[in-house]
């Protein structure tokens, strides 16, 4: 089952690049006359190296041939052999060395732009391990920034979820997002980790790996964009639990709690932004709706903001939820009867 989702669509414009002009891709430049149906070629039937060290000089020795905006008209190609091999090439492309960083950016950028049924020959080609060991290997926080990104939108499908936990990736995010700076880096990161939330067979491991802690050291920056994916992945964290909780696949006190998310989302609880929230809003019905978590909630004020929720919220369907959780929990119900609130 699947919690929010965020599909990120960066302004590339904002960054310093153009989009791509499918009218110019298939004009012959000066000086490389043929440069298409040579590729065409060269992708359809690669040479074969003798060394991992050739496959690369080759590579990169393509793109200054060719040009990055060739290599990007392959992925649409009819010919799906080609559209393959096209792919590889880019993956290729996005792990080359530093020297090569604005070409990376370029090339994340495209992956990052691409639809999703594209997204299943990035991650078969070995993109997605690329743009993870950019992350690891880059210092350039724009290369951080689109590499998240493109990270974010391919963990929007459940099994690259699943690759992206066995490949390291929270380990990875968790240590961008130490390191970031931008705000939309941030941003990035946090949505990464919040489409990864709403996966109920990685919470354990998730959390193990430090994705909730990484989440809520983001809080630092402020920045209302990076709070509000903050607070969705802490929502499509709860939800799971809850899920988990109800069908008895889980126990004892919620993962958030135990590592001290509760005091921040009290704190956001009636927080200004809407996304922030709501998203916080639920959050907090769904981890009141399990008993074990009740003296947590009442010792932290999170019961007096579900009263809140359950009198002022302007969705219904989440007030509702808040009263519902108040009138159901033996625990809330003598609290509220000791400080003599009428629910």
């Amino acid at each position: 089952m699947q919690g929010h989702g965020m599909h990120i669509v960066l302004n590339v414009d904002s960054y310093g690049y153009a989009f791509v002009d499918k009218s110019t891709l298939d004009r012959n430049e000066p000086g490389k006359v043929g440069a298409l149906e040579s590729l065409m070629t060269q992708v359809r039937h690669p040479q074969p190296k003798d060394s991992g060290n050739e496959e690369k000089t080759s590579i990169a020795k393509l793109f200054e041939q060719v040009g990055l905006q060739k290599i990007l008209s392959l992925l649409e190609a009819e010919d799906n052999d080609v559209r393959i091999h096209a792919v590889k090439v880019v993956a290729n492309l996005a792990a080359e060395e530093p020297v090569y960083s604005l070409h990376q950016q370029a090339i994340i950028r495209a992956l990052l732009l691409m639809r999703r049924s594209k997204q299943e020959k990035i991650v078969e080609a070995g993109g997605l391990t690329s743009l993870l060991m950019l992350l690891k290997s880059s210092e350039d926080e724009t290369i951080h920034r689109v590499a998240a990104g493109a990270i974010a939108n391919l963990a929007m499908n459940e099994t690259n979820q699943e690759l992206i936990m066995t490949q390291g990736g929270i380990s990875l995010l968790s240590m961008t997002a130490a390191n970031g700076e931008d705000p939309q880096t941030l941003r990035m990161v946090a949505g990464a980790i919040a489409n990864l939330c709403g996966n109920d067979k990685l919470q354990s491991k998730l959390r193990g790996e430090g994705g909730i802690k990484a989440l809520l050291g983001m809080v630092r920056c402020g920045h209302p964009d990076v709070l509000a994916q903050v607070a969705r992945g802490i929502a499509n964290f709860a939800k799971c639990e809850s899920r988990a909780s109800t069908q008895g696949t889980k126990t004892g006190r919620s993962l958030l709690i135990e590592d001290g998310a509760l005091s921040w989302i009290v704190q956001n609880a009636n927080n200004d932004a809407s996304p922030i929230r709501r998203h916080i809003e639920l959050a907090l019905c769904h981890l009141a709706q399990h008993e074990v978590n009740a003296k947590d909630m009442i010792s932290t004020g999170a019961l007096w903001e579900l009263v809140r929720i359950s009198r002022d919220c302007s969705r219904e369907d989440i007030r509702t939820l808040a009263y519902r959780t108040l009138t159901s929990s033996p625990t809330f119900q003598v609290e509220l009867r000791r400080l003599r609130i009428e629910n």
